[in-house]
C-alpha cells in the first residue's frame, strides 16, 4: 500500500463552543501535519464561528456551514464528499468531545500503510471505557453484540465513531445509497466495508466521558440504531 502523506479528520460539531478550541489545539499537538475539517450543523452556540476565526490563520483547519441538525449520518457523508472532492488520501471521523483522544491519532494513521480501515475499538484487548455507567455500558456492549449477530460479521465495536479511512474505500463504497442518520451510521458504513472485503483492523483505545457540554447519546437513539440494523442487512 501506498504511504499516507495527506490525512484530514471529519470532526461533526453541533453546539461544541467548550470544547472546540481545546481539541483542535491537541490534534495538532499529536499530529501537526493533519487536516481537520469542522462540519458544524449550525450551532446555536455559536462553535461555526469558533471554528471559522480559527481557520482564518490556519491553513489546515477548513469548516463546511450545514443549515441545519440532520444527525451525524447526513454530517459525515458530506465530509467525506468535501474531503473526495480534493487530494487528500486519508480521511478520518472522531468526535469533537475529548471521548476520541487525540494520542491515537498517530496510530491509527500509521496502520493505514498496512490495512484500508482502522477503528479505535473500546473492546478489543486493551480497550476500554471511563467515567460510564452500567446502562451505557450495557447499551453500547448489547449493541455491538447484537449487530454483529444480525450482520454475521466480526468487528468487535460496531458503533465505534473514532475511524480511519483509506480514500479509495470511501470512493469504492456507495456513499449515495448511505441513508442511516442516526448512531446506525457507524454500523451501516463499517458492514459496506467488510462486505467489500477490505483489510480492517482495530486498536484498542480507552473511550472517555465527554470533558464539556451535553451528551448527544440517549436511550432512545441507541434503541432506535438496533431497530435499524434489520435495515442496513435488508439493502447493503
Amino acid at each position: 500500500m501506498d504511504d499516507i502523506d495527506k490525512p484530514i479528520i471529519c470532526m461533526p460539531t453541533y453546539n461544541e463552543s467548550e470544547n472546540l478550541r481545546s481539541i483542535l489545539e491537541a490534534i495538532h499537538e499529536e499530529a501537526p501535519e493533519v487536516h481537520v475539517l469542522v462540519v458544524d450543523d449550525d450551532s446555536p452556540d455559536g462553535t461555526g464561528d469558533i471554528a471559522d476565526d480559527m481557520a482564518e490563520g490556519d491553513e489546515r483547519l477548513h469548516v463546511l456551514h450545514r443549515t441545519a441538525k440532520e444527525g451525524i449520518g447526513p454530517a459525515y457523508i458530506a465530509g467525506f464528499r468535501w474531503a473526495l472532492a480534493r487530494d487528500y488520501d486519508a480521511i478520518l471521523e472522531m468526535d469533537a468531545d475529548f471521548s476520541h483522544q487525540p494520542k491515537y491519532l498517530s496510530e491509527m494513521i500509521g496502520q493505514l500503510e498496512r490495512y484500508d480501515v482502522v477503528i479505535g475499538s473500546r473492546y478489543v484487548a486493551g480497550g476500554g471505557t471511563k467515567d460510564w455507567g452500567w446502562w451505557r455500558k450495557f447499551l453500547s456492549r448489547g449493541g455491538g453484540t447484537y449487530a454483529r449477530t444480525i450482520l454475521g460479521f466480526d468487528i468487535q465495536d460496531p458503533t465505534a465513531g473514532f475511524v480511519a479511512w483509506r480514500r479509495d474505500v470511501l470512493e469504492a463504497l456507495d456513499l449515495d445509497d448511505v441513508e442511516a442518520s442516526g448512531y446506525v451510521f457507524q454500523i451501516e458504513m463499517k458492514y459496506r466495508a467488510h462486505q467489500k472485503g477490505v483489510d480492517i483492523l482495530e486498536i484498542p483505545i480507552t473511550f472517555t466521558d465527554r470533558v464539556a457540554g451535553e451528551s448527544k447519546m440517549s436511550s432512545d437513539i441507541a434503541l432506535e440504531a438496533l431497530t435499524r440494523v434489520w435495515k442496513v442487512k435488508a439493502k447493503v
